[in-house]
């Protein structure tokens, strides 16, 4: 059993509260204490992260921590977006991770988990998050990668071969070797890392995708590194497979688990007979194959049967493709006739009740937001309040390890104050801001506004006081009721853009105290 007070450090992979506040809140209802590095330090997007600051603080509360998480890019560079950024050397890099090697030889008492990203490639041009150049370039530089790998392979058509001679006339010298030049740098990194698990300094150790295109210069690095994974006999305690921003949240649950000794088993029930074999939006394996990874990577097995499960993961998967949320509202063949919604709904229904299991739901029909219309089935049946976990954002990938690692925690510690709170943190920003609000704001509101859905009047200002607003209407609407309501204490937009929302929030019965 992991004794009172362990001491567990994390530092996140940058300061969005995804990476920032997510595993802190799900570490809140456990006996842990987690500390992490002041906010300020964290850097604000492509500002890095203070590095001197951060390792200072690791290598000293090290000292009596029982283990640490840690984000290898904000070691390295200062967070992810600034590891797309960066002017450091092989040499500069080296030095930084190699101060993990001595941080083991002093304290080897600390169990370190890690992760790190392999630098991403982007499809479209567009700078928000990548070099200034990316804005003008950033298709020509993947596809760039992306035909060249295809020529490798032989597989090129004759039409991408001239587009790509067309894009080799045209693509700066120097905007490209400053590209390639980072890539270079940052895999070196990676391998480096391998390194260390390899020596038992890292203890185990994730490599997720948030950049999953079949073809190109992020899949050849992973192809990469693969391979020395497997030379270096790593496969058992080095997973890659798509994800990043719950990374955090995905190996908390793992260190309680390995420190419990236990291994939960996962049941997992689809809402579609084809769900399994979606390739999810941002995505490159099916379905199924990345939910073995992620069970098995917060330290649990996929049970054979619901019977042997200590939790029912109930996954609400697209019947054919996978659509963004925003688009919900027209109606597709494969959302409302390829599935069964209402059945995985009585399903979970009736497992809780009736078989007393723990059960979860991994809300994963779209990208980008949760299915409203699994929200209101879950109202009325009321069971919003009585789930292991929920999670309905972003990726399928950022979905699963977060609602896994928290009915994970849950088999554990139950129905603690801050489950339920986290559950309504998820209610209102998968369902009510993802799908419902952030939609309506980007659909003209923003601009309207005199801004855009890019550069807001600040993380306070005018439009995340209209977002609180519209969420607060939007709880009402799918989520507030006998079994429970959900209050907004903050609401503020991160880096100033409306994709992300920063939230606190509380559950509380509906007739107060």
């Amino acid at each position: 059993m992991v004794k009172p007070n362990t001491q567990l450090l994390f530092v996140p992979l940058d300061e969005r509260p995804c990476n920032y506040q997510f595993p802190y809140l799900l570490a809140q209802g456990t006996e842990l204490e987690m500390e992490r590095p002041p906010l300020e330090w964290m850097g604000q997007k492509k500002i890095p992260g203070d590095t001197t600051r951060l390792w200072a603080w690791l290598e000293e509360r090290a000292a009596t921590a029982d283990g640490a998480i840690i984000a290898m890019d904000t070691l390295l560079y200062g967070g992810i977006v600034p590891s797309r950024l960066h002017g450091m050397s092989s040499e500069q890099v080296r030095d930084r991770a190699n101060r993990l090697r001595r941080l083991k030889q002093l304290y080897p008492q600390l169990t370190l988990y890690a992760f790190q990203l392999i630098m991403r490639c982007p499809q479209y041009s567009l700078a928000d998050e990548e070099p200034d150049y990316y804005a003008d370039w950033g298709r020509e530089i993947f596809r760039k990668g992306f035909i060249e790998h295809r020529q490798e392979l032989a597989i090129a058509t004759a039409e991408e071969l001239l587009e790509l001679a067309d894009i080799n006339g045209r693509l700066p010298i120097e905007i490209l070797e400053d590209y390639l030049g980072r890539r270079r740098v940052n895999l070196e990194a990676n391998q480096l890392t391998l390194e260390l698990v390899a020596e038992g300094v890292i203890d185990f150790m994730i490599i997720p995708q948030d950049d999953s295109a079949p073809y190109g210069y992020t899949a050849k690095d992973q192809q990469q590194l693969r391979g020395r994974i497997s030379e270096l006999g790593l496969d058992l305690k080095v997973y890659m497979y798509p994800g990043a921003d719950e990374v955090g949240c995905t190996l908390l649950a793992r260190w309680v688990n390995r420190m419990n000794h236990v291994v939960p088993l996962v049941y997992p029930r689809l809402s579609a007979l084809q769900g399994a074999f979606v390739v999810p939006l941002f995505e490159d394996r099916y379905f199924y194959e990345t939910l073995k990874y992620q069970i098995i990577a917060a330290g649990g097995l996929i049970a054979s049967s619901a019977a042997e499960a200590d939790l029912i993961l109930l996954a609400n998967t697209p019947g054919d493709t996978m659509a963004e949320a925003s688009s919900q509202q027209h109606a597709m063949t494969g959302y409302d006739v390829q599935r069964n919604l209402v059945e995985l709904v009585e399903y979970g229904a009736y497992m809780q009740h009736y078989a007393n299991k723990n059960v979860a739901i991994a809300d994963v029909a779209y990208a980008n937001g949760a299915d409203l219309k699994l929200l209101r089935l879950l109202k009325q049946k009321g069971l919003l309040f009585k789930l292991a976990g929920y999670a309905g954002w972003n990726t399928s990938s950022n979905t699963l390890g977060t609602v896994i690692a928290q009915s994970m925690l849950y088999v554990r510690y139950g129905p603690t104050k801050e489950h339920l709170d986290f559950l309504g943190l998820r209610y209102a920003e998968d369902a009510c801001y993802c799908a419902v609000v952030r939609t309506a704001m980007n659909n003209g509101i923003v601009e309207q506004m005199g801004f855009n859905k890019f550069m807001l009047d600040g993380p306070r200002g005018s439009v995340a006081a209209v977002i609180r607003g519209r969420l607060e209407q939007a709880l009402d609407e799918y989520v507030n009721g006998p079994e429970g309501c959900v209050e907004i204490m903050d609401c503020y937009m991160p880096w100033n853009r409306t994709f992300e929302v920063g939230l606190t929030v509380r559950h509380y019965a509906e007739e107060r105290e």
